[in-house]
């Protein structure tokens, strides 16, 4: 790495560097932590700010030549891309793969689902393990898994293995996501990386768009396969780009000293930063929660087996189970996935709350309306595609607009208006028959 292209700015003195920026998570303050990683708790206790303290020990690498800029972009935006542009491939083909993998009527929407499903349940524990043993790390190693996962889906032959395929892709780009995040924060400061975050963001519903017009083209064409195989070809580029551009210096960089790059000293953290319970206890409430709703998925009456109640019986267990954990591991200062404290913040609880029920009706409204569309109106694939792209596109520009607005106006008001749009677009719908117009519904 040149002298030219990578600048260490300090922005702390000197004195500082005793203490250590080696993690950032929510966790009561305590004497065996390091207090300059603690939450800025003058903003976040009047919920005005949720943004954390960084240590102040911390030296940001500055990215300065264009060309390794232009990787690291590319790269955290790509790979982002890959994930939405199969989630848009397998909506628009799921009918298809349906009829191809005689995929039972209860587990219709798993292909589409438990990717999101597996994400979520391992996101949180991702980035803890990302911020013991390196986010350049963490992210080669979910971009070489999601690779594998993703030729796994399209040589898949029965529906059993291309669940099992697409869920552990989505635990493969959740060791990605975290990474991602801390890679750009590392990587860049102010304008370039106002600039990374923006095509971070933008690359979802554009990987959505290309994945919907290529499943649709695939599926009537060559098969839905291919979408797969292509997929991988570029995601293995990704990964040629990823470790050529990332900055191996991210992984190393600490205040700690040399002693931080050692494998055992980061396999040490690994054991001891971690809320191993907490976050086991979560993804076993998760999974059984949706493994009883996927069993009724078929029919309401499947909640009456034996199976179903337990599932649902030991889930709604774990809860209060997870709550008394976390809550021992704050009130003792070790780590909690996610304390009890955070959700006392109200601006945090209701933005947590806004994007469940936001992006769960978006996604549900997407599944509805594949089925609606090629069942009911016996549309095919192709057009069902093109049918979809004007919401990746009005995403797609919402992102750049928003981007350029956002400081002229209250962000308040635009999660409102977002919100509204939510509960607006699934009701336009309700009148929809099988002979509606496309532009119209109730006809």
């Amino acid at each position: 790495m040149s002298e030219t292209s990578i600048q260490l700015q300090p922005i702390a003195p000197p004195e500082a560097a005793a203490k250590s920026n080696r993690r950032l998570s929510w966790v009561r303050p305590s004497s065996t932590r390091d207090p300059s990683l603690q939450i800025d708790r003058s903003e976040f206790d009047d919920g005005t700010s949720l943004h954390p303290t960084v240590s102040r020990s911390a030296a940001a690498i500055d990215i300065t030549d264009t060309t390794r800029t232009a990787a690291i972009i590319a790269s955290v935006t790509l790979i982002t891309a890959i994930s939405t542009l199969l989630n848009g491939l397998t909506t628009v083909a799921l009918p298809t793969i349906q009829a191809e993998l005689h995929i039972p009527d209860s587990m219709q929407l798993w292909p589409t689902s438990i990717q999101a499903l597996t994400t979520g349940c391992t996101l949180l524990f991702s980035g803890t393990i990302a911020d013991a043993l390196g986010s350049r790390f963490m992210y080669l190693l979910g971009t070489v898994l999601q690779a594998g996962f993703i030729l796994g889906c399209g040589l898949a032959r029965t529906s059993a293995q291309l669940i099992l395929f697409r869920g552990l892709s989505g635990v493969a780009i959740s060791l990605c996501l975290p990474s991602a995040v801390a890679i750009i924060t590392s990587s860049f400061v102010g304008k370039r990386r106002d600039m990374a975050f923006a095509a971070m963001g933008g690359g979802q519903p554009l990987g959505f768009t290309v994945g919907l017009t290529m499943g649709g083209v695939l599926t009537d064409s060559i098969g839905w396969r291919w979408g797969f195989h292509i997929s991988t070809v570029l995601n293995v580029a990704v990964l040629g780009i990823a470790i050529w551009g990332l900055p191996k210096d991210i992984d190393n960089r600490s205040a700690e000293g040399p002693e931080s790059a050692i494998w055992k000293h980061k396999l040490g953290r690994l054991r001891t930063e971690i809320d191993w319970v907490g976050a086991g206890v979560a993804s076993a409430s998760l999974a059984l929660l949706s493994y009883a709703f996927a069993a009724i998925t078929g029919s309401t009456a499947d909640i009456r087996q034996p199976s179903t109640i337990a599932s649902l019986a030991v889930a709604g267990a774990l809860i209060p189970v997870f709550i008394f954990w976390v809550g021992r591991q704050e009130r003792l200062g070790k780590p909690a996935i996610i304390p009890n404290s955070l959700w006392r913040n109200r601006t945090f609880t209701a933005i947590c709350i806004a994007v469940f029920f936001t992006w769960g009706s978006f996604n549900a409204l997407e599944t509805i309306l594949t089925f609606y569309f090629q069942k009911a109106q016996r549309v095919s694939a192709t057009k069902t595609s093109l049918y979809f792209l004007p919401a990746p596109v009005s995403g797609t520009v919402s992102n750049i607009v928003i981007g350029m607005i956002v400081h002229r106006f209250k962000a308040n008001y635009l999660v409102i208006v977002g919100c509204v749009l939510s509960v607006v677009a699934p009701l336009v719908l309700v009148g929809a028959s099988a002979h509606s117009n496309y532009w119209a519904t109730g006809e």
